[in-house]
């Protein structure tokens, strides 16, 4: 049906290392709203904490996809960023 694959099942991640203090959780979804535009949510934070949430809206899943794929990225670089890789949570 579509020709790029977003992950629409939640993707939800986490990074802890006791030693230096770093207990961050990070969730994404995609989903379809009711006027057929893919909304994709995410959520980050320290786990424990209330954190934070950002929802971004695209009219194609192309669009969607592409910023998706940043967002995996950008998670995927955590070692170099913060000193400890994120994993998927349990």
């Amino acid at each position: 049906m579509f020709s790029y694959a977003l992950p629409y099942d939640p993707v939800e991640l986490v990074a802890r290392d006791a030693a230096r203090g770093v207990h961050r959780r990070w969730r994404m979804q995609a989903m379809r709203d009711l006027f057929g535009r893919v909304v994709v949510e995410t959520a980050w934070g320290r786990i424990g904490a209330p954190g934070r949430t950002l929802t971004r809206s695209f009219a194609g899943e192309a669009d969607a996809a592409r910023y998706v794929r940043a967002l995996l990225r950008r998670r995927a670089g955590a070692r170099r960023r913060i000193g400890v890789d994120y994993v998927a949570a349990r």
